[in-house]
């Protein structure tokens, strides 16, 4: 086991562990630490804990000093210089003619670096404007193109559902997404329901997977035919997932048709078959190719 923490240099950003390096450190706290982009000021959101070794991916490094009131101060100023050089490197980028979307700014905590984030089509050949953006801030210049997830993950916004992005409000990491997610909560399959800002399906979908895919499994298909507790033969006419309730088509003694409630339980019927892996796979790609046609775009991550 090994004692760590784990650092956030961004809201909602990715988890780091990192080594207390025998600093009375707890949650809330701001720490100096050393990254690949060099030295960074980040804020503690896991407190002092062991895990398992193989948990820790990349080698672990100490935590350099608890933030101090200087450090703190220096993060304020680096903040008010990333607007600054957001703005010089707009106007840069329209000087360029450049087809690129910037979407955020970054100084490293030692001002060793600057990160400019953006969008674009296809491959930009900038290298005309980091000579130009060294020659105006004097550091090394990174300009790393995004996607449309992680461009609405720093951006943020409002969805469909009232409140701020999950992305962009605690979601650290995506996760994928499929099309199989919105068939098996029976959403509705119009691409303007289930994406989301950034015109990818919604990680939301993925919240409630699990449960609808236990609750489901107990359940007939709409179709089947079943054997009711009064001992009635019907066919499956709809079924309500949560409820874990089913309507059925019965044929009374006199030949007559009536649509009957029932709890699950009191049917009795074939259990579902799990379909072939290739098969459930070539028509989840069917649904998604109709459903993208229909939008004009890519519903799933392509970068």
């Amino acid at each position: 086991m090994v004692n760590v923490i784990g650092v956030r240099f961004r809201k909602a950003g990715k988890i780091y562990f990192f080594d207390p390096a025998g600093y009375e450190i707890k949650q809330g706290d701001n720490v100096i630490v050393e990254t690949a982009r060099g030295i960074e000021y980040g804020l503690v959101v896991l407190g002092p804990r062991d895990v398992e070794e193989d948990k820790i991916i990349q080698s672990l490094k100490p935590v350099i000093r608890i933030a101090t009131p200087e450090d703190d101060e220096i993060e304020r100023k680096n903040k008010e210089k990333e607007k600054e050089a957001f703005s010089i490197c707009l106007e840069k980028i329209k000087k360029y003619g450049l087809e690129m979307k910037l979407i955020d700014s970054e100084y490293t905590f030692d001002n060793n670096k600057v990160l400019f984030y953006f969008t674009a089509d296809g491959r930009i050949d900038f290298r005309e404007l980091v000579k130009d953006l060294a020659a105006v801030f004097k550091t090394r210049i990174e300009l790393r193109q995004i996607g449309v997830r992680d461009e609405t993950k720093i951006v943020g916004g409002i969805g469909i559902c009232g409140r701020t992005l999950c992305c962009h409000t605690y979601l650290s990491e995506f996760t994928p997404v499929s099309i199989k997610m919105a068939k098996e909560q029976n959403l509705s399959l119009n691409p303007t329901k289930i994406s989301g800002v950034c015109g990818r399906l919604m990680c939301c979908l993925k919240n409630e997977e699990e449960a609808y895919e236990e609750l489901n499994s107990r359940l007939p298909n709409v179709g089947d035919m079943v054997t009711t507790s009064d001992n009635l033969k019907g066919e499956v006419q709809s079924v309500s997932v949560l409820k874990q309730i089913v309507k059925v088509i019965v044929t009374l003694e006199n030949d007559e048709k009536e649509v009957r409630e029932y709890k699950v339980d009191e049917l009795k019927f074939r259990p579902k078959k799990k379909k072939d892996f290739n098969a459930a796979i070539d028509e989840e790609l069917k649904a998604l190719e109709l459903l993208e046609k229909k939008e004009g775009k890519s519903l799933l991550d392509d970068e």
